[in-house]
Formats: structure tokens, sequence, C-alpha cells
């Protein structure tokens, strides 16, 4: 038992330590969450997969990561987009994206819209698509503790802000998609200017104007995603994938879903060296529900149980037509 809640307490300083690295001298500030139900909230990784669907969509999702550990990651998305009827063959694409997440002292919250052009191309449809935003980061100081024995940081460390300080930037990003009856792919780049924000804090006896700075790392995504209907059944399989860069560090995942009568699916993912996912996901009369549960392949498993994800939706059908007006009829979700 002693050397399991020494292990916790590791963990914890350890993690404690990275979200303390905010020197003046540019840290890199958390940028994008980790979504296991990628697959289901496109938008938020490619602005270019707005208004891939006659419906109005609107998306909702909430990630508990890291279960058992203080301070781990609490990310909050909503997400609405559409598409715009722009002559008889081309069509916009609209939608808003917000994103809260805190981890550990840090709240950061992104407000974006979103817009994309679309074209038919080689039987499917290609689109581009650009996404303007704000986003705001706070640091609550107030609350910094230093554990005994931290060979990262002092007390007296000038870099750590002492008082809560918070900065504002913004942002921008872009991404092309390109989707067919059977497939789809994209690629994005989020935080193209990778914003600077300056975060102020008024410190000591003589009111001086305390500055610290962190930067929105670029964000390079892929994806794709896949249908599979299996003859002679009610199955269809949904293979898909998600990398991630920001050119330092790497990240992949796959997963595979299996959906039966447009209805229910259940998957498996796993993310590369990270964590193995299980998932279940249901659609009925346009509300969209899912759960998936990450395990974590690192030693971090020592001192979490694992991560809880749920995303729910519901789209409502559009009709650009004078017959079967207001009529509503459900899709399956890819």
């Amino acid at each position: 038992m002693g050397n399991s809640k020494n292990f916790r307490q590791q963990i914890r300083a350890f993690i404690l330590g990275l979200l303390l690295s905010l020197p003046s001298l540019q840290a890199a500030a958390q940028a994008d969450a980790q979504f296991t139900q990628y697959w289901a909230i496109p938008t938020y990784y490619n602005p270019a997969a707005v208004g891939s669907s006659d419906f109005v969509r609107i998306r909702g999702g909430f990630k508990m990561q890291w279960v058992g550990i203080s301070n781990a990651p609490r990310t909050f998305l909503g997400a609405v987009d559409m598409p715009v009827k722009l002559g008889k063959k081309h069509r916009l694409g609209v939608g808003v994206l917000f994103n809260q997440e805190s981890i550990g002292l840090f709240n950061n919250i992104g407000v974006n819209a979103q817009v994309c052009y679309k074209f038919n191309f080689l039987k499917g449809s290609f689109s581009v698509g650009l996404q303007p935003g704000f986003y705001n980061s706070k640091f609550k100081g107030s609350d910094v503790y230093i554990p005994e024995g931290d060979d990262y940081h002092q007390p007296d460390d000038p870099d750590l802000p002492r008082n809560d300080v918070s900065g504002n930037a913004f942002d921008l990003s872009a991404g092309v998609r390109y989707a067919h009856k059977y497939f789809s792919v994209g690629i994005s780049m989020l935080h193209i200017l990778e914003p600077e924000l300056i975060m102020d804090s008024e410190g000591g006896s003589d009111h001086e104007t305390v500055e610290y700075s962190a930067v929105l790392p670029r964000q390079a995504y892929f994806t794709a995603d896949g249908n599979i209907p299996l003859k002679n059944t009610l199955f269809s399989l949904q293979p898909s994938m998600l990398i991630r860069t920001d050119f330092i560090n790497f990240s992949a995942e796959v997963t595979m879903r299996a959906t039966y009568n447009r209805f229910i699916s259940f998957g498996l993912g796993y993310r590369y060296k990270e964590a193995i996912s299980a998932m279940v996901a249901a659609e009925f009369k346009n509300f969209f529900l899912g759960y998936a549960y990450d395990y974590p392949l690192s030693a971090i498993n020592k001192a979490s149980s694992g991560s809880h994800e749920i995303v729910a939706g519901y789209m409502i059908k559009l009709n650009y037509g004078d017959k079967n007006k207001n009529k509503q009829r459900s899709i399956r979700i890819m």
C-alpha cells in the first residue's frame, strides 16, 4: 500500500510539474483535447467537415481523463453545423464550435466560427474549410503548491505566477476534406499562427505588472473513415483513424466499429502506446448517444482507473425543396 501511495504522489507531482511549466520564455499551452469518439465530432478536428450532411447537426461531448488523478483534464465540447445552399451544385457549410478544458491549474476556452466551400469531385464531394476563433487561457496561480522535494520548481521561482493570470489570442485553423459514399479523408491544420497568449498578473508590493506568455502550438491532423456494408446482413463496418502531430510529438489511433440495423454500434480502439478503448453508440429518431472508455497502457494505469467519455447530439432535417416540407428522416452516423 505504501508503494502504491508513493507512486500516486509521484504521478501527481509529475503532472503538476508539467502544468506549472509556464515560464516567461513562451511555454506551450495545452491545445486540443483527445476524444476517443473523434468520428462522432469531425468538425472539432477539421472545419472542412461542417455541413457534411443535409441536417442541422448538434453535438455535445464531455471527457473525464485519467480518473483518480487530481487535476486531470476535464473537457467539454459543443458544436453546431449545417449546410447552406448556394446555387444548384455547390453548397456552403457553416458552424460554430465551443470547447472548454480544465487541466491542472489551467482553464482554457475556445470559441470558433466555421465555414467551408464544397464542390463535386470524382463522384464525391471536396470541401475547403476555414475556422477563425478566440482563445482564452487562465492560470490559477493563487493555488500553486510546490511539493516538498520538487526538483523542478522552487517556492520563490519568478517564472511561476503566484496570482491568477489570464490571456487572450486570435486563433485560425483550416482544413480540406474529400467525402465519398463509402469513405472520407481529411487533412487539417489547427492554430496555424501559433498565437502567443500574454498573461498578465499584478504582483509585488509596488503593484508592478508581471507578464507571462504561452504559445498555442500548431497541430496537424489526418483523419479517415469508411463504411463497409456486409452483404445479406443488417451489419456494416466503420473503420476510422486519426493521426495528429505538432511536428515534435506524434499520436495515432485506429478504431473499428460494427453497426447493426443503423441503430446500435460497438467498437474497439487503440491509441499508439497510450490506451485501448471500448465504445458503444446508438441512434434513434435523429438522437445520438455514445459512450467510450479508455484504459491507459502506460504506467499511469497504476494511479488511474481510466478515462470516460460521452458524446450526445440531435439532428434536424433540412429541406430545400417544396415537396415533403418539414419532413424529417434519420440517417446513420458515420
